[in-house]
């Protein structure tokens, strides 16, 4: 099978994550390689928190999403312009936010932050030839927004 790449680049504003989200999910379901569901919905996830994150801290800049498939792994890399790499910490449970990098952790196999030329790249993979150790399960169906 052929290796898979959607490249986006995003204004930093609050509906980057969305849009990335829809068109992510729209090309890796193009991409015809019968992703189960627990797949795309953890890629969704993990789009969503990446890029929130990275327009949280790219300072009106622009975001860039790129999302490879090939038949090991899926790869979403998130850059901004910020080169602040995120530290997760436990959060606040007053605050709103700070859960992100949280999630991240639990759905990807590996991710990290590393700094780059213009900014930083956070990165996660999904392993598609490892079995979940559990099933995930989801009484409501996950709602584009």
């Amino acid at each position: 099978m052929d290796a898979h790449q959607l490249t986006l680049s995003l204004p930093a504003t609050p509906a980057a994550a969305s849009k990335a989200r829809h068109q992510a999910v729209d090309a890796i379901a193009g991409w015809g390689w019968g992703l189960g569901t627990e797949v795309v919905h953890a890629a969704e996830l993990l789009i969503s928190e990446l890029v929130t994150n990275a327009v949280q801290y790219a300072d009106a800049g622009s975001v860039s999403l790129v999302v490879c498939l090939d038949e090991a792994v899926l790869r979403i890399e998130v850059c901004d312009t910020s080169p602040v790499l995120p530290h997760p910490a436990l959060p606040d449970a007053e605050r709103e936010g700070g859960r992100g990098l949280f999630l991240v952790a639990a759905l990807a196999d590996r991710y990290h932050a590393e700094p780059t030329e213009n900014g930083k790249r956070c990165w996660a993979e999904i392993d598609l030839t490892s079995k979940p150790s559990q099933e995930v399960a989801c009484f409501l169906p996950l709602q584009r927004s």
